[in-house]
């Protein structure tokens, strides 16, 4: 009897400690938090046209008007051979290399999560209407579409025209796709726009699981190979792809989180890296994107662990010293970018509502929910986690 009725004092005290977080459930929090910043970025991007891939181009580009071009970012020319194919300087970023589309793929994705959120905020159809002129631009008018590949992102100038390790750039359409199914109750988009708009998506699953580069990505071993599953799980969910969606959950139970995870919850692939923080961050937030995306009533990722003990919730716990107090990091500095991180990551906001825990949601409403830094944001592809929070 006093086993039970202490069971139940501590579950008292954790729902008063929840509740002291803030009123409502996380979702509500979320929107508190952010609405004056939502409707703030909003307002600007009823202002914004359309910019697709077809707006500019680089001469290097192996493809055509409507191909993603990218190239990748820690490849320089060689000092002692000048004209000649590019050579590494990992976690050095050359600002001369052409990023003009990832660029406009960031800025669609930030109009697209705003706008939804904005609409989820109000109602206003203002919002969602603006909202598909971006993405007729980009899946549905032929004259500024992108091809669905990215058979030349990532390339490196005398090397190769593009790399399956550039799949990570349309991480960024993730925000696009939940916009889509947050303003969809508008009856703003017709049934033939979301058609073209869901072709798009799934040819691009085609090319994603059936070429070469989108499976070298696959098997990538750090943060690549997550990224694959995230943005596969995310557009599988889109386009109702029920084998796809089981095998990135069998994917992440069975290789990402076993091959990526040590015992005590960090990434060793990714400490090794010369940004060890920023890649930390980067792939426990895409793990818990997916464990977001995929999550069912009978098929809790966030409650699954290998039988070793390895799950999502040892990988938030393992990194939330570092979020709340970055100083604290006992590893070695990033050799750029190290005072911009971190931002109002999602891992937190995610865990905080799959845990009930306060102390996360409260660290992630401190945190930088606007960065200005290029390299914060593109590597913080869930920007808008209230268009996240609709299950």
């Amino acid at each position: 009897m006093r086993n039970f009725v202490a069971v139940l004092m501590i579950a008292s005290c954790l729902a008063l400690s929840w509740r002291t977080a803030g009123d409502g459930t996380v979702k509500d929090q979320v929107a508190a938090t952010l609405r004056q910043s939502i409707l703030d970025e909003a307002a600007w991007a009823l202002t914004q046209q359309p910019v697709t891939v077809t707006a500019e181009s680089s001469p290097r580009s192996a493809g055509g008007r409507h191909d993603f071009y990218s190239e990748g970012d820690y490849w320089w020319p060689n000092p002692e051979n000048p004209t000649g194919p590019y050579i590494q300087k990992d976690g050095l970023t050359n600002p001369q290399n052409f990023v003009a589309h990832r660029l406009a793929m960031i800025r669609f994705s930030r109009i697209v999560g705003a706008l939804a959120s904005a609409y989820q905020l109000t109602h206003d159809k203002k919002y969602a209407q603006h909202a598909l002129l971006h993405l007729k631009a980009w899946f549905v008018n032929a004259q500024t579409l992108m091809n669905p590949n990215l058979q030349y992102a990532q390339a490196i100038k005398g090397v190769a025209t593009g790399r399956g390790i550039g799949i990570i750039d349309t991480i960024q359409l993730m925000e696009v796709v939940q916009g889509v199914e947050a303003i969809q109750d508008s009856k703003v988009i017709s049934k033939g726009d979301l058609k073209t708009i869901k072709t798009w998506f799934e040819q691009y699953l085609v090319w994603l699981t059936t070429h070469q580069y989108g499976k070298d990505e696959m098997n990538a071993k750090n943060n690549h190979g997550t990224c694959w599953v995230m943005q596969t799980a995310c557009f599988a969910k889109f386009t109702k792809n029920e084998a796809l969606l089981d095998f990135c959950r069998n994917r992440y139970k069975n290789v990402l989180l076993p091959g990526q995870m040590a015992a005590d919850g960090s990434f060793p692939l990714e400490l090794k890296r010369t940004k060890p923080y920023g890649y930390s961050i980067f792939n426990l937030d895409a793990m818990t994107t997916i464990c977001q995306l995929l999550s069912t009533p009978k098929d809790n990722l966030f409650t699954y662990q290998t039988v070793d003990g390895r799950s999502i919730k040892k990988g938030i716990e393992f990194l939330y010293p570092y979020l709340k107090d970055k100083n604290k990091w006992p590893y070695q500095k990033d050799v750029m970018h190290w005072d911009s991180w971190p931002a109002a990551q999602p891992a937190l906001v995610f865990g905080a509502n799959a845990y009930k825990n306060a102390e996360w949601l409260n660290t992630w409403k401190r945190l930088e929910h606007d960065p200005a830094n290029e390299e914060i944001i593109r590597n913080l592809p869930v920007r808008h986690p209230l268009i996240w929070l609709n299950k």
